[in-house]
């Protein structure tokens, strides 16, 4: 009898959403290749060891990261897979008894976030500018992590919060007048968001760009999508059937490359105006190695 052919075994990092949890339940197999998942609270803890060592074969990733990683020649390759999509606006805070009265207020204040390079903070920077006029360096950025790529350094208006800090508590606190916080926005009567009204602000933003800003995408390791395109190809599949078992929101899925290209396009223009790319990364680049 012949020996049976062992099914190639994927090393994998991806949140846990209505929208995965088929696929992380094993309900959307495959006879082609298995999923093996590192379960890493917060997803984010990932893209640091998926970008410096190549700890997995797939993996979620911030678009910030991984335009840096674009940017830096990291062995990545970017999939039409959007696992994380939302408005911003929500996670701008500031105390709810300060006298910040909108974003145009943020002119030469101090705003702290996780990391310069936090693709929430990348958007906020953006309709930032955009909008109202404020450039980044107009404000004096407080930042806590180094970014998921290495090689890059914050910019001379970013400084680190003393060890020991933490971003809410300094909000609260008064150390900083605003903080951009992630997915998990907290229930705190103390904060308040620093849009008026966040939900109008994201509508407009739609109107004028015609999407939901990406937060995170799939990605796969060049040595992979260049030896097995094929088991790339099947486990977009198997994403996509763990998507019909559990709709995502708004601006997730499975996507195509035109469908993307206006919110790469603007993320890599508010990328570069905000200097965390140390080159000109071009769009077409993004999809190098893409099966």
């Amino acid at each position: 009898m012949a020996a049976t052919q062992a099914v190639p075994v994927l090393r994998a990092a991806i949140g846990t959403y209505p929208h995965t949890r088929a696929l992380k339940a094993g309900q959307t197999g495959s006879a082609r290749l298995r999923l093996e998942f590192a379960e890493v609270a917060p997803i984010s803890r990932a893209f640091a060891p998926m970008v410096r060592e190549g700890r997995f074969d797939v993996s979620e990733m911030a678009i910030a990261t991984f335009l840096q990683a674009e940017a830096y020649g990291k062995p990545l390759v970017l999939l039409p897979v959007v696992l994380v999509a939302r408005f911003q606006e929500a996670a701008l805070l500031c105390r709810a008894n300060c006298d910040l009265r909108g974003p145009a207020d943020l002119a030469g204040m101090r705003v702290g976030v996780r990391a310069y390079s936090q693709t929430t903070g990348m958007w906020l920077r953006g309709i930032l500018a955009d909008d109202y006029g404020i450039r980044p360096e107009r404000m004096r950025w407080i930042t806590f992590e180094d970014a998921h790529v290495a090689e890059y350094r914050d910019p001379p208006f970013a400084e680190r919060a003393r060890p020991g800090q933490e971003l809410l508590a300094m909000l609260r606190a008064g150390e900083i007048d605003a903080a951009i916080v992630g997915n998990d926005v907290p229930d705190d009567p103390a904060l308040r968001t620093v849009f008026p009204d966040p939900a109008a602000a994201g509508e407009a933003f739609f109107r004028r760009h015609g999407f939901v800003p990406v937060n995170h995408l799939l990605v796969v390791s060049r040595t992979l999508a260049e030896r097995r395109g094929e088991l790339v190809a099947e486990l977009v599949r198997m994403v996509a059937a763990s998507w019909e078992a559990a709709p995502g929101p708004a601006g997730t899925g499975i996507s195509d490359r035109a469908a993307l290209a206006p919110a790469l396009a603007l993320a890599l223009r508010y990328a570069g105006e905000q200097g965390l790319l140390r080159r000109r990364v071009e769009s077409d680049e993004l999809w190098e190695g893409a099966p």
